[in-house]
């Protein structure tokens, strides 16, 4: 029953992204903010299983250094972006994302792992590689002239929410977590709408 509940909170949580991507003006005060309750537990009480194994674990330790990484570029576009629509999409995207950040690095804590992942290339060849957004390609964000930030975003953005669905594919094809794989499918569904929604406006 616990268990079950549990994951009710985790969808509700990981699907708030792919929501807000259906509507093109989402409502800032209607969206919870980190740390706000979900149901009777906020983001960073809900709990994953015990029962994982190392995939789980890299896949969660790889989704942290991800996640900041996306952090970093979300507070830039949500005062940089021209587009009032892309400075409403990045700070929705920055709030998901932050939940999110807290509930993993939770659960590694939970399991007694590190929460920071070693970047050494060679050591993740086996699964595909960290995600290839650079510390190079985030700070250009910060000096892009402002007529050609929000292409520049965009570009990096979409290009590193799709490093998040190929990302989720490791935990789908090799975790045995059940709170981890249903984070990836939930990973999967909202960075896809994300990207529709990005898409279109590359092409307004």
């Amino acid at each position: 029953m616990a268990s079950a509940v549990r994951r009710r909170l985790v969808a509700a949580v990981l699907l708030a992204p792919f929501l807000l991507g259906a509507c093109s003006t989402p409502d800032a005060e209607s969206r919870p903010a980190a740390g706000d309750p979900v149901g009777s537990e906020t983001v960073a009480e809900i709990k994953a299983s015990e029962d994982y194994n190392d995939t789980d674990v890299m896949f969660l330790q790889m989704f942290v250094h991800h996640q900041r990484q996306g952090l970093q570029m979300t507070a830039t576009a949500a005062d940089r972006a021209q587009d009032p629509e892309l400075q409403t999409l990045a700070r929705a995207v920055q709030a998901t994302e932050q939940d999110e950040l807290t509930m993993i690095e939770g659960w590694l804590e939970d399991w007694g792992k590190p929460t920071e992942v070693d970047t050494a290339p060679n050591l993740h060849a086996d699964h595909g590689g960290l995600p290839g957004t650079g510390p190079a390609e985030i700070a250009a964000l910060t000096t892009v002239p402002d007529a050609e930030f929000d292409t520049t975003f965009l570009s990096l953005f979409l290009a590193h929410q799709h490093n998040a669905m190929e990302l989720a594919n490791l935990v789908k094809d090799g975790g045995k977590n059940a709170d981890t794989k249903a984070f990836g499918e939930r990973v999967r569904a909202s960075r896809q709408g994300e990207i529709q929604q990005m898409l279109k406006l590359m092409n307004k």
